[in-house]
């Protein structure tokens, strides 16, 4: 099973409506966070639970995927993954640079000094969110 990291205000109608639609055709499994969750469930764990059933996970850097904390939670689990069991990672870059979210710079600059004011008190979130921002843009896509 693959899982679809993505901002949906970005691209849940456009790209990966039709990157999903791809992978059905190819028979391969998509876990995508609307289609799979049963109501009532908690989203977190069942996300987690999904990313580590996974043997590889595709991420769509969009313009404002830095901006969610969420997405970067995600983000997070899924290097995790990758580092401890081999998880495959394969980001795209749509309408991104690499070396912005590299480097961190511009539209991801100002996504983390946002994040700095929310979780002020949390350092190490912070820290963890720009780790995997930096694995996986250094990541071929």
């Amino acid at each position: 099973m693959f899982f679809l990291s993505f901002r949906g205000e970005d691209t849940r109608t456009n790209f990966t409506d039709h990157l999903c639609d791809a992978l059905k055709r190819s028979d391969i499994v998509t876990f995508r966070d609307e289609q799979k969750l049963d109501s009532g469930e908690e989203i977190a764990s069942e996300i987690f639970r999904a990313i580590r059933q996974s043997s590889c996970s595709v991420i769509v850097f969009s313009e404002t995927y830095v901006f969610s904390g969420w997405c970067l939670e995600e983000l997070a689990e899924i290097v995790k993954q990758r580092n401890e069991n081999g998880h495959k990672v394969f980001p795209i870059f749509y309408h991104m640079d690499p070396s912005d979210l590299r480097k961190q710079k511009l539209k991801v600059e100002e996504a983390f000094s946002k994040h700095e004011e929310i979780y002020k008190e949390d350092k190490e979130k912070i820290l963890k969110w720009r780790n995997a921002l930096t694995h996986v843009a250094n990541i071929k896509g």
